[in-house]
């Protein structure tokens, strides 16, 4: 009697530790793209200072290429969207504690971020010029910047674009870090310095709003930008993806770009293996 009654409690213990074990597994197995369409809503993370990807308006909108793509996306994957604002060298602390579920804000489709998060397609061809107040100041290639005084902003795509110059032991010295390119370009008017390396897509922002730069025949090249997700998360991003192209073949993608740059600047492009 005894060693039965030992036997069923035995064997309800492991029925109740496989019970517990398989919904353990099943939690475990639910999707990057399930959880967020159990969520119903994309949360992206941005940097709300960037114009003209995402920033506020002069009522404290939240506006921006960016801002008006995403929506379109969202739509598109049948989700609503919230807008986080984070700290931008947080980034991938914040992905990796599920505070956001993607990184969506002019961000660079670095080597590195190729590796330390799953990115989506390029989606836009950003170019690093070369800019100046003065339209008598002309580079025509990197050796010119020996004897000109350039600045940029610190930390970005553009300052990594000279850093890989070929040329840059010869004309680092000429080169001025700023917070901003708006700094950047006070120090232009001050005489300090004779041009900016800028990203294309802020010097379009800056010549409608603000001052009028002339672009030099020498630039740094593409520089090209994507959403970035989790890791693991390739079935979100391959989600995303899908929803993007559609956008762009609705015609979508170029009116937001137009409206914006005044050009289509919009890509699908993915990488080299």
């Amino acid at each position: 009697m005894i060693k039965k009654r030992v036997v069923k409690i035995f064997a309800l213990t492991l029925a109740t530790i496989t019970a517990i074990g398989l919904t353990s597994c099943g939690s475990k197995s639910k999707s990057d793209l399930e959880y967020v369409k159990d969520k119903g809503t994309l949360v992206v993370g941005l940097d709300d200072t960037f114009a003209p990807m995402g920033f506020r308006d002069k009522d404290d909108n939240l506006v921006g290429f960016d801002i008006d793509l995403a929506k379109v996306v969202a739509k598109k994957m049948g989700l609503k969207i919230k807008f986080q604002p984070i700290d931008w060298a947080a980034k991938e602390g914040e992905l990796k504690a599920k505070n956001i579920d993607c990184v969506w804000n002019g961000m660079s489709a670095t080597t590195d971020r190729q590796k330390s998060m799953s990115l989506s397609n390029k989606y836009l061809k950003n170019r690093i010029l070369i800019m100046s107040l003065d339209p008598n100041v002309k580079v025509n290639s990197a050796a010119d910047l020996k004897n000109i005084k350039i600045g940029t902003q610190a930390d970005s795509a553009a300052l990594e674009a000279i850093k890989k110059s070929d040329n840059y032991k010869d004309f680092k010295d000429n080169v001025s870090e700023y917070k901003t390119y708006d700094e950047a370009i006070l120090d232009m008017k001050a005489g300090r310095i004779k041009a900016v390396a800028i990203d294309e897509v802020y010097a379009i922002y800056n010549n409608k709003n603000k001052d009028t730069l002339y672009e030099s025949p020498f630039n740094f090249g593409a520089d090209y930008y994507a959403v970035g997700f989790r890791k693991g998360d390739k079935k979100l991003t391959k989600e995303f993806n899908k929803a993007f192209k559609e956008v762009i073949d609705s015609g979508e993608a170029q009116q937001i770009s137009e409206k914006w740059f005044g050009k289509n600047l919009v890509v699908f492009e993915g990488y080299d293996k």
